[in-house]
């Protein structure tokens, strides 16, 4: 069981701020920016390269979700970023599929 699915269940805490039947989100324990939160869907998909055309409603639902949340945080004027990890060179640390939500402060191009 990944970090994830055992919050999921409820057998380790998160600092949940939302959950759907379909994803919760947490703030993130090591956050990057002011606000950094990460929505994770309750179907385990280990990594974006692992979804397929059956999860696009669910990985739509994740944006929405992740829109929603830049709002209720109020930084949807200022603008955020919405990031997807995919394998280890990317910075995935817990393989489930998960959006990292930022926002709070100026985001510089290139990230890395």
């Amino acid at each position: 069981m990944t970090l994830f699915e055992r919050i999921i269940s409820g057998e380790i805490p998160g600092n949940v701020i939302y959950t759907d039947d379909r994803c919760l989100a947490i703030r993130d324990v090591n956050p990057q920016a002011p606000v950094h939160v990460l929505i994770i869907p309750r179907l385990v998909i280990p990594r974006l390269a692992q979804a397929t055309s059956a999860h696009a409603e669910l990985l739509g639902h994740l944006l929405v979700v992740a829109a929603s949340i830049a709002k209720q945080e109020g930084i949807d004027r200022s603008g955020y970023r919405v990031v997807v990890n995919n394998g280890p060179h990317a910075g995935e640390s817990v393989p489930h599929l998960h959006v990292h939500l930022l926002g709070g402060r100026q985001m510089t191009w290139p990230p890395g």
